[in-house]
């Protein structure tokens, strides 16, 4: 397996909605979100940080649009302490505001900043809550009942059955996670590096992010791969396949395990064994030999 490089953790999502390129992406999800119908990206305007609170991992995405500051961030392991570098972000996007707009807030008449709104999208295997909120409070090392102090994280889960009508409502999003899961099911019988590139080539085959994975395949299958801890990942995955009874067969001869593979991508990924053959590399003077065994 390769080694996870974590300079690039979880910067797909990023690229598909944090990114001046992919501006409609992010309005689509902001309407899907808040329930608006905002036609017009070019007024979304991106002021994401990098490396904004010293750690590796650059996936925050934060823009100025109708006079909210939003803060978006994508997480493939839960982590408790998101109200806590929500608050830091936040603190340095302010600043950032007020030095850019040029406003006095040691005078004494009331100076307006935008609303902020603070978003955290999960898609890890550990199960969570289709909606959660994280509060500042709940790091306090002494109970603070007086509610004035809070910062609060809201947490979507994108997983299946938890936010499909968010996923119905914006197609990228739905896209994204569909590539995911593909690579999840397919994780099952392969390492990570086959299943990341035969989960991308079944969707480009099935119209999935298809512009964007042809023009970009190779930094994509590099950036998934890295998102996805291979060891912890594998294991998950494994161990829910067996829970659903699912057999592995590799201790089979390799015609068996082969014939095996096909089956699975035939099923999990609805292809037809002509093109599941292909994504396993079988030469097509054997295709016949192997169909005639499935």
């Amino acid at each position: 397996m390769a080694k996870v490089n974590r300079e690039y953790k979880d910067r797909l999502f990023r690229i598909l909605f944090g990114t001046e390129e992919m501006k409609d992406n992010i309005l689509q999800l902001y309407n899907a979100l808040n329930g608006t119908s905002y036609e017009d990206a070019s007024e979304l305007e991106l002021t994401t940080i990098e490396d904004v609170i010293y750690i590796s991992m650059k996936n925050d995405v934060s823009f100025l649009f109708d006079s909210y500051l939003s803060v978006w961030e994508q997480q493939s392991s839960f982590n408790s302490n998101m109200p806590v570098r929500g608050l830091m972000y936040f603190g340095k996007l302010y600043d950032q505001y007020i030095k850019t707009h040029g406003i006095n807030i040691y005078s004494s008449g009331l100076k307006k900043i935008p609303t902020p709104r603070y978003i955290v999208f999960y898609n890890g295997t550990t199960d969570r809550p289709a909606v959660e909120k994280l509060r500042l409070s709940d790091a306090f090392i002494n109970e603070d009942k007086s509610g004035d102090f809070e910062w609060t994280a809201t947490g979507y889960n994108l997983n299946k059955g938890k936010n499909d009508r968010l996923l119905e409502k914006c197609q990228p999003l739905r896209d994204y996670m569909e590539l995911i899961n593909r690579i999840r099911t397919v994780s099952l019988d392969y390492d990570i590096e086959k299943a990341v590139d035969i989960a991308v080539d079944s969707c480009i085959e099935d119209g999935i992010l298809k512009e964007f994975l042809e023009k970009h395949k190779a930094e994509v299958c590099g950036m998934v791969i890295t998102e996805f801890d291979e060891k912890a990942f594998a294991e998950d995955m494994r161990a829910e396949g067996r829970e659903e009874g699912r057999e592995e067969g590799r201790e089979e001869g390799r015609e068996e395990r082969l014939v095996e593979d096909i089956r699975n991508l035939m099923k999990n990924l609805s292809l037809t064994a002509e093109k599941a053959m292909a994504a396993l590399g079988i030469l097509e003077d054997e295709y016949e030999k192997y169909k005639s065994m499935l």
